[in-house]
């Protein structure tokens, strides 16, 4: 049986990411965005627009779509669900989404091993 265990990597300090907004950061290697919203929720997706390769998501709009916070790329605009990386203008793409919680005051994102 092989069991996943959830690592945690201190990203920033939660105020230094301004409300919808987002910053990027290497958790594990990987490119991943973190976002905060306007009620001060943050999140974690892949910092990679899978429709241009850039890595720049962490520089897209922050707001909502109906109940849904999302970004929307600054490529090509396309919105994607911060809670789960769908993105909401072509249902066959996502991004990685990674769970993401603040402690002390710190940003921390997971990773699985």
């Amino acid at each position: 049986m092989t069991t996943t265990q959830l690592t945690w990597t201190a990203v920033c300090a939660a105020d230094s990411i301004p409300l919808e907004a987002g910053v990027a950061a290497l958790v594990d290697g990987c490119a991943v965005a973190v976002f905060r919203t306007h009620s001060g929720e943050v999140f974690a997706l892949s910092n990679v627009d899978p429709f241009s390769g850039a890595s720049v998501l962490s520089r897209g709009i922050v707001g909502s779509r109906g109940d849904a916070p999302v970004v929307s790329s600054p490529m090509y605009k396309q919105a994607f669900d911060l809670r789960t990386g769908r993105c909401l203008d072509d249902p066959g793409v996502r991004v990685a989404s990674y769970d993401a919680s603040v402690v002390d005051g710190v940003v921390h994102v997971g990773d699985v091993t």
